[in-house]
């Protein structure tokens, strides 16, 4: 069984029991999880969002179920459709045996996948966590070299600690920007969710 199916195998077996799914796949390629999500889509379930966990901040994508009638019927149309997804079996949307999708399903699949990538870059990079961060860090090696007497390295991390994480959020800004402008030529609409965090969802 190749990756891919094993990664189907799994992906089936929760969405047959749950109505909360978590991809969690630390080396998986952002397509894999986009292609993984498209899936499941076809399946009466909907992206919900992005979280990092773990020490390794290993990404980890939420899926829900969709109350919506029209995914529940598309689901059960799928489910008619490929009896054997899941058990080595096409998937829909996808070659066989693999996570490539076919030319029809490759435009939702990219646009997953930006919407994926651009809610972890957010995730991983908060503004206001980075900016406390930037100040807070730099005190700390200050208290330290006053307490130690190692001026030296723990003075030169000070300097460049804030540096370093400035330098983090403003890449990570600029592409979460070129994400967004991506998005937004394809018709999603930015929305700010409860926790305040800027989103895109599709129309």
């Amino acid at each position: 069984m190749s990756l891919a199916d094993r990664h189907v195998t799994a992906l089936m077996r929760q969405l047959a029991s749950q109505d909360v799914v978590e991809l969690v796949h630390p080396f998986a390629e952002w397509e894999t999880l986009g292609a993984l999500v498209y899936i499941a889509e076809c399946y009466g379930f909907r992206f919900a969002d992005v979280r990092h966990i773990g020490k390794q901040k290993s990404v980890c994508v939420r899926l829900v179920r969709d109350a919506d009638p029209r995914a529940q019927q598309r689901a059960a149309a799928n489910a008619a459709a490929f009896p054997q997804a899941g058990a080595g079996g096409p998937v829909p949307g996808m070659y066989q045996g693999s996570l490539t999708p076919v030319p029809e399903a490759q435009p939702d699949v990219d646009l997953i996948t930006m919407l994926i990538r651009y809610d972890a870059l957010g995730a991983a990079a908060n503004r206001k966590q980075l900016i406390t961060m930037s100040w807070a860090f730099p005190l700390l090696f200050v208290l330290l070299a006053a307490l130690t007497g190692k001026f030296a390295v723990l003075l030169t991390l000070a300097a460049l600690t804030p540096a370093f994480l400035l330098i983090t959020l403003r890449v990570n800004e600029a592409r979460r920007a070129k994400l967004a402008q991506r998005l937004t030529a394809a018709g999603c609409t930015p929305v700010r969710d409860e926790q305040g965090r800027e989103r895109f969802v599709r129309v």
